[in-house]
């Protein structure tokens, strides 16, 4: 279903009539403002300000790009017309955390002219949502120049007061929270910052394709301010347009991370036709590089209700040699003495109706892309995982998402390891399905730095957490009930839950650089992975503070889903469940932390009945947690035991 009205104002006029442009959220909150005039010692600059219901947000900050002859993207401009339009549409994403999204905009597009040679065209275009303002370039097509080389862009982000942000300088690092003033060079985006207690913004990036990579950093000489800070030159052809540069609003953390459709939005609608390949799912990671290995994660998934298994570095020998092979399985000793009969296990696999997906290094990737692609669809793997990716120049931004197009055209599925950050393709080419990007469980996070990469990091789209259970890191960093909680809380349409651990059938583990790996136990608790979906119809954020605690409940079908973490402190929760359907009763089963409970995590397990009027009470121990499912009671026939699409 769609639904879309657009309504176009041209307005011609020289700089005497348009002074300044002012575009509204359709709510009528935030208003940006874009104008021209003196700053930093130069003549007619492009500008704009920030305002949230009348408070100044960002201040008059630049606009521009150092580019072209005597960098004339840069000052003595004069607003020469202005194309308003409006947009109301919803659409359906293949997956997501939502059935349905809504793309609802006011814009205008300022175009811009230099008042003296060179006479250069620039247009900026506003569009603001009731969930933020998105920023973009264009530089059109004009006489005497076709191709356009960005130095350096100048968009500022100049704030009124020295906030508080939460940055990390790079994408698996740790975050830190810390004021405006003491940020670095190089902070990561998204950058969230609290302007008042019921006041946050965070700054993004959105529909980065084929340019250089946007992160943030000190204004010289202005306080409390940011500049855009480019990964390198972009060459392009005109006319270019430029990734978005977004500023979201929310009266708390939790309104930014349910607003995180907003980078969808500013991506272009899915342009794989047929998309009934392309499946969600969690998987187990086999960690043997053997047929008996593989074969049992492949009975273990269809046991457990997973959808793939999937083969990690060194199954076709060392992924960092330069000479690697990805189209021949020949394992890497150092990892693992095999034997692995790579195509019996994938044979074995589809028999049982789960999927293969392996992992490839960039080395062979970048030698390889066009001969394993068409060799992985043929032997029937599902999807692979791109490993050590590079990322921030132009050049391999480029390449990234060409390899994420041409593995759509093989019908591969698609997760980014490392330090790649979405910026909502995956709405363009959905078998993106997931990325790293993120500091997960193999780099043994604290529960401050997962609840705080939840409203940091997690705004931008999904990420690869590469959730843990039996491995001893588990309980360095958080409880068993944190870890069933994660499932819910960090969004990944591929969800690994078991990174380091393996069936009990699996051979005894025989290397690899985590050491042993544990094996899988029987707690009754794992019946909450067999159910728990990876995508969902519905989200609610019900609560949460950056670094302290979330609470997140999740729809799939008619069934709920309940994640609540804790961090550093005691926490006594009251949990209100409001988001169920009225007048229905549901089956409630609750996991929580009890030392008590005599099994190796601890887990207790607490069925009830319950309605939207009931309130859960619960004490949560330091880096404790709870999750819950909720099904509702049948008026006739049996109940439902949830369902993974």
């Amino acid at each position: 279903m769609i639904r879309i009205y657009l309504a176009i104002v041209l307005l011609a006029a020289g700089c005497s009539t348009i002074q300044a442009v002012e575009i509204e959220s359709p709510d009528g909150k935030i208003a940006c403002t874009v104008e021209v005039h003196a700053m930093d010692g130069l003549d007619a600059c492009p500008v704009y300000r920030l305002s949230y219901e009348g408070e100044t947000l960002i201040k008059s900050s630049r606009l521009g790009l150092a580019a072209g002859q005597n960098n004339g993207f840069v000052d003595r401009f004069e607003i020469t017309r202005t194309v308003r339009s409006s947009g109301d549409a919803t659409w359906r994403p293949v997956y997501g955390e939502r059935d349905e999204v809504r793309d609802r905009y006011n814009q205008c597009v300022v175009e811009l002219r230099r008042r003296e040679a060179p006479r250069y065209s620039l247009h900026v275009t506003v569009r603001a949502y009731d969930e933020g303002v998105a920023l973009c370039y264009t530089i059109p097509a004009q006489d005497g120049v076709d191709r356009i080389s960005i130095t350096k862009e100048l968009t500022e982000f100049r704030f009124t007061r020295n906030h508080t942000a939460w940055a990390a300088y790079h994408a698996q690092d740790n975050y830190v929270e810390t004021a405006l003033c003491h940020l670095k060079k190089g902070c990561e985006r998204p950058l969230t910052i609290r302007i008042a207690d019921d006041l946050y913004v965070a700054l993004a990036e959105a529909r980065l394709v084929d340019s250089a990579r946007m992160k943030l950093s000190p204004c010289a000489g202005v306080p409390n301010a940011l500049v855009s800070d480019l990964g390198g030159a972009v060459e392009a052809d005109l006319p270019f347009v430029s990734p978005w540069r977004v500023i979201m609003v929310g009266e708390s953390p939790g309104e930014l991370l349910e607003n995180n459709d907003l980078f969808l939005n500013l991506n272009a609608p899915c342009a794989i036709d047929d998309t009934s390949w392309i499946k969600p799912g969690k998987v187990i990671r086999e960690v043997t590089l053997t047929t008996a290995g593989g074969k049992a994660c492949v009975d273990f998934a269809q046991r457990r209700n997973l959808q793939y298994v999937e083969f990690d570095a060194g199954w076709y020998g060392h992924e960092y040699d330069e000479t690697s092979d990805a189209s021949a399985v020949s394992v890497d000793p150092k990892r693992s003495p095999g034997p692995l009969d790579l195509g019996e296990v994938i044979d074995y696999a589809a028999k049982a109706g789960v999927g293969v997906i392996l992992y490839v290094n960039r080395k062979a990737l970048e030698r390889q892309l066009d001969t394993v692609l068409p060799l992985y669809q043929e032997w029937g793997v599902k999807g692979l995982k791109y490993g050590f990716v590079q990322v921030g120049g132009q050049k391999w931004t480029s390449w990234l998402h060409h390899a994420v197009r041409r593995a759509a055209d093989h019908k591969l599925m698609v997760d980014v390891h490392d330090e790649y950050r979405p910026t909502g393709y995956s709405r363009t080419f959905p078998n993106l399905m997931t990325q790293e990007g993120i500091r997960g469980d193999e780099a043994r996070p604290s529960s401050r730095t997962t609840l705080t990469i939840l409203f940091t990091r997690m705004l931008a789209g999904a990420g690869d957490h590469t959730i843990c259970y039996y491995d001893r890191r588990v309980a360095q960093i958080a409880s068993h009930a944190f870890q069933l909680a994660k499932a819910v809380c960090v969004y990944s349409p591929w969800q690994f839950v078991y990174w380091y651990d393996r069936p009990p059938e699996s051979p005894q583990d025989i290397g690899g650089a985590g050491g042993k790996h544990p094996v899988i136990g029987d707690e009754p608790e794992l019946e909450f992975f067999d159910h728990v979906p990876t995508v969902w119809d519905d989200t609610r954020v019900i609560d949460g503070e950056i670094g302290e605690f979330a609470v997140i409940a999740r729809r799939s079908g008619e069934d709920w889903f309940l994640g609540a973490m804790n961090g550093d402190a005691a926490r006594a929760l009251t949990i209100a469940l409001s988001f169920l359907d009225e007048g229905k009763d549901y089956t409630a089963h609750i996991y929580s932390d009890d030392e008590t409970i005599p099994t190796a995590t601890h887990v207790r397990i607490v069925k009830k009945r319950v309605t939207s009027t009931t309130v859960l009470s619960a004490k949560i121990a330091p880096s404790g947690g709870l999750a819950a499912r909720f099904v509702p009671v049948p008026v006739n026939g049996p109940a439902s035991n949830g369902r993974v699409r």
